[in-house]
């Protein structure tokens, strides 16, 4: 499912406009982007937890020449599925 399929099964299933489903559903992954980026914690009871986790910086080789390359610091999304939807996918 993407993002326009989640739009129009909210839409339908709620009876709403395919506008304010948009909007819903824009808000919603917005909050989530704006936490993370100032460094919260997203949980989701029931479906799961965002963090963003810190990554140094590096030495690192290109596989092909062999040659050295900085590979700069960054921060990553990352993910881990709750307890709940993990036992509902596997029931």
């Amino acid at each position: 499912m993407n993002k326009s399929e989640l739009i129009k099964a909210l839409a339908d299933k709620k009876n709403l406009s395919m506008e304010d489903a948009a909007l819903i559903v824009n808000t919603f992954f917005d909050s989530i982007k704006d936490a993370l980026k100032e460094g919260r914690r997203v949980e989701i009871r029931g479906f799961g937890s965002f963090k963003i986790k810190e990554y140094k910086g590096y030495v690192g080789r290109n596989p092909s020449t062999g040659e050295e390359v900085n590979v700069r610091p960054k921060k990553l999304p990352f993910f881990r599925v709750g307890k709940e939807l993990k036992e509902y996918l596997n029931l």
